[in-house]
Protein backbone atom coordinates (compact mmCIF):
# COMPACT_ATOMS: atom_id res chain seq x y z
CA UNK A 1 0.00 0.00 0.00
CA UNK A 2 1.39 3.71 -0.86
CA UNK A 3 1.12 6.09 2.02
CA UNK A 4 -0.46 9.23 0.16
CA UNK A 5 1.63 12.23 1.44
CA UNK A 6 0.46 16.41 1.15
CA UNK A 7 3.58 18.71 1.21
CA UNK A 8 5.04 20.10 3.28
CA UNK A 9 6.61 17.22 5.27
CA UNK A 10 5.71 18.70 8.68
CA UNK A 11 7.13 16.70 12.03
CA UNK A 12 3.68 14.61 12.30
CA UNK A 13 3.91 13.22 8.68
CA UNK A 14 7.64 12.68 8.97
CA UNK A 15 7.41 10.50 12.85
CA UNK A 16 4.75 8.22 11.21
CA UNK A 17 7.21 7.26 8.06
CA UNK A 18 9.04 3.74 8.14
CA UNK A 19 12.25 2.50 6.35
CA UNK A 20 10.49 0.57 3.46
CA UNK A 21 7.08 2.57 3.09
CA UNK A 22 6.06 3.32 -0.43
CA UNK A 23 4.66 7.10 -0.58
CA UNK A 24 3.25 9.51 -3.22
CA UNK A 25 4.37 12.94 -2.73
CA UNK A 26 2.32 15.38 -3.48
CA UNK A 27 2.59 19.47 -3.50
CA UNK A 28 6.01 21.85 -3.21
CA UNK A 29 9.14 20.40 -3.19
CA UNK A 30 12.23 22.20 -4.82
CA UNK A 31 15.78 20.78 -6.38
CA UNK A 32 19.00 21.04 -5.53
CA UNK A 33 22.45 19.45 -6.30
CA UNK A 34 26.08 20.16 -4.85
CA UNK A 35 26.56 23.64 -6.50
CA UNK A 36 23.23 24.96 -4.93
CA UNK A 37 24.12 23.05 -1.79
CA UNK A 38 27.47 24.68 -1.66
CA UNK A 39 25.78 28.50 -1.94
CA UNK A 40 23.11 27.43 0.46
CA UNK A 41 26.10 26.12 3.24
CA UNK A 42 27.80 29.08 2.77
CA UNK A 43 25.14 31.58 3.22
CA UNK A 44 24.53 29.18 6.76
CA UNK A 45 27.74 29.60 7.89
CA UNK A 46 27.71 33.44 6.88
CA UNK A 47 24.67 33.93 8.88
CA UNK A 48 22.72 35.32 6.30
CA UNK A 49 18.81 34.84 4.88
CA UNK A 50 18.77 31.64 2.53
CA UNK A 51 16.57 32.42 -0.79
CA UNK A 52 13.92 29.22 0.19
CA UNK A 53 12.53 28.70 3.33
CA UNK A 54 13.82 25.33 4.52
CA UNK A 55 11.63 25.18 7.38
CA UNK A 56 9.34 21.49 7.10
CA UNK A 57 10.85 20.97 3.25
CA UNK A 58 11.78 18.64 0.71
CA UNK A 59 14.80 18.71 -1.84
CA UNK A 60 15.21 16.33 -4.84
CA UNK A 61 18.44 16.13 -5.87
CA UNK A 62 18.58 16.46 -9.46
CA UNK A 63 19.42 18.73 -12.33
CA UNK A 64 16.42 18.66 -14.64
CA UNK A 65 17.12 18.68 -18.86
CA UNK A 66 15.46 21.36 -20.23
CA UNK A 67 11.46 20.94 -21.26
CA UNK A 68 10.11 20.60 -24.14
CA UNK A 69 6.96 22.75 -25.59
CA UNK A 70 3.74 21.81 -23.03
CA UNK A 71 5.96 20.18 -20.45
CA UNK A 72 6.68 21.20 -17.29
CA UNK A 73 9.68 19.66 -17.19
CA UNK A 74 12.38 17.54 -18.82
CA UNK A 75 13.96 14.26 -17.76
CA UNK A 76 14.52 14.47 -14.50
CA UNK A 77 15.77 11.39 -12.37
CA UNK A 78 17.46 11.68 -9.17
CA UNK A 79 21.38 11.94 -8.77
CA UNK A 80 23.24 10.40 -6.28
CA UNK A 81 22.47 11.65 -2.66
CA UNK A 82 26.48 10.85 -1.28
CA UNK A 83 26.94 14.82 -2.99
CA UNK A 84 25.36 16.62 -0.97
CA UNK A 85 26.45 15.11 2.41
CA UNK A 86 28.84 17.56 2.99
CA UNK A 87 25.72 20.11 3.46
CA UNK A 88 22.38 18.18 4.12
CA UNK A 89 23.30 18.59 8.26
CA UNK A 90 23.01 21.94 8.49
CA UNK A 91 20.20 22.09 6.00
CA UNK A 92 18.06 19.74 8.51
CA UNK A 93 18.91 21.32 11.38
CA UNK A 94 17.03 24.73 9.90
CA UNK A 95 14.03 22.49 9.73
CA UNK A 96 14.65 20.29 6.33
CA UNK A 97 12.68 17.26 6.31
CA UNK A 98 12.97 15.08 3.25
CA UNK A 99 15.81 14.70 1.12
CA UNK A 100 15.02 12.79 -2.64
CA UNK A 101 17.53 11.25 -4.45
CA UNK A 102 19.39 7.77 -4.87
CA UNK A 103 22.16 5.80 -2.88
CA UNK A 104 23.60 6.01 0.57
CA UNK A 105 23.94 8.42 3.33
CA UNK A 106 26.53 9.48 5.45
CA UNK A 107 26.89 8.57 9.59
CA UNK A 108 26.51 12.62 10.34
CA UNK A 109 23.64 12.69 8.06
CA UNK A 110 21.90 10.02 9.85
CA UNK A 111 22.81 11.83 12.86
CA UNK A 112 21.29 14.84 11.61
CA UNK A 113 18.53 12.93 10.85
CA UNK A 114 17.61 11.50 14.24
CA UNK A 115 18.15 14.63 15.82
CA UNK A 116 16.38 17.15 13.80
CA UNK A 117 13.29 14.99 12.35
CA UNK A 118 14.11 14.39 8.28
CA UNK A 119 13.82 10.97 6.00
CA UNK A 120 15.50 10.14 3.37
CA UNK A 121 13.51 9.25 0.08
CA UNK A 122 14.54 7.00 -2.42
CA UNK A 123 13.77 7.55 -6.53
CA UNK A 124 14.41 5.21 -8.79
CA UNK A 125 17.68 6.44 -11.51
CA UNK A 126 17.08 5.61 -14.77
CA UNK A 127 13.15 6.43 -14.75
CA UNK A 128 13.90 10.45 -15.15
CA UNK A 129 11.30 10.49 -18.06
CA UNK A 130 8.63 8.72 -16.11
CA UNK A 131 8.96 10.79 -13.06
CA UNK A 132 8.69 14.41 -14.43
CA UNK A 133 5.11 13.44 -15.48
CA UNK A 134 4.51 13.79 -11.93
CA UNK A 135 6.14 16.76 -12.20
CA UNK A 136 2.85 19.61 -12.96
CA UNK A 137 4.83 22.88 -12.71
CA UNK A 138 8.68 24.02 -12.63
CA UNK A 139 10.16 27.72 -12.01
CA UNK A 140 13.89 28.60 -11.08
CA UNK A 141 13.24 30.00 -7.77
CA UNK A 142 17.19 30.88 -7.03
CA UNK A 143 20.85 30.78 -8.52
CA UNK A 144 18.92 30.95 -12.19
CA UNK A 145 23.12 30.81 -13.28
CA UNK A 146 23.39 27.08 -12.24
CA UNK A 147 21.34 26.46 -15.21
CA UNK A 148 20.16 22.50 -14.63
CA UNK A 149 21.47 23.22 -11.52
CA UNK A 150 19.80 26.19 -10.01
CA UNK A 151 17.18 25.74 -7.47
CA UNK A 152 13.65 25.20 -8.89
CA UNK A 153 10.43 25.23 -6.90
CA UNK A 154 8.20 22.08 -8.09
CA UNK A 155 4.59 21.45 -7.81
CA UNK A 156 3.90 17.43 -8.10
CA UNK A 157 1.58 14.91 -7.79
CA UNK A 158 1.72 11.74 -6.56
CA UNK A 159 5.42 11.42 -7.22
CA UNK A 160 6.79 8.17 -6.10
CA UNK A 161 9.46 7.16 -3.75
CA UNK A 162 10.40 4.84 -0.81
CA UNK A 163 11.42 5.98 2.68
CA UNK A 164 14.81 4.46 2.26
CA UNK A 165 16.08 6.00 6.00
CA UNK A 166 13.64 7.09 8.49
CA UNK A 167 13.84 9.47 11.45
CA UNK A 168 14.65 6.71 13.72
CA UNK A 169 17.75 5.87 11.22
CA UNK A 170 16.53 2.68 10.27
CA UNK A 171 18.34 1.87 6.83
CA UNK A 172 16.48 -0.08 4.26
CA UNK A 173 19.98 -0.13 2.25
CA UNK A 174 21.20 -2.12 5.65
CA UNK A 175 17.73 -4.24 6.42
CA UNK A 176 17.53 -5.03 2.90
CA UNK A 177 20.60 -6.65 2.59
CA UNK A 178 20.87 -8.10 5.66
CA UNK A 179 17.29 -10.00 4.90
CA UNK A 180 18.67 -10.88 1.72
CA UNK A 181 21.56 -12.30 2.96
CA UNK A 182 19.74 -14.35 6.12
CA UNK A 183 16.76 -15.61 3.08
CA UNK A 184 19.90 -17.39 1.97
CA UNK A 185 21.23 -18.89 5.31
CA UNK A 186 24.37 -16.68 5.26
CA UNK A 187 25.80 -14.10 7.56
CA UNK A 188 25.72 -10.19 7.81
Amino acid sequence: MEIKIELPLTQDKVKALKAGDSCLLSGVMFTGRDAAHKRLFELIKEGKELPVNIKNSTFYFVGPTPKREGEAIGSAGPTTSYRMDAYSPSLIALGQTGMIGKGTRSDEVIKAMKAYGAVYFGAIGGCGALLSKCIKKCEVVAYEDLGTEAIHRLEVEDFPVVVVIDSEGNNLYKTGREAYLESLGEEK
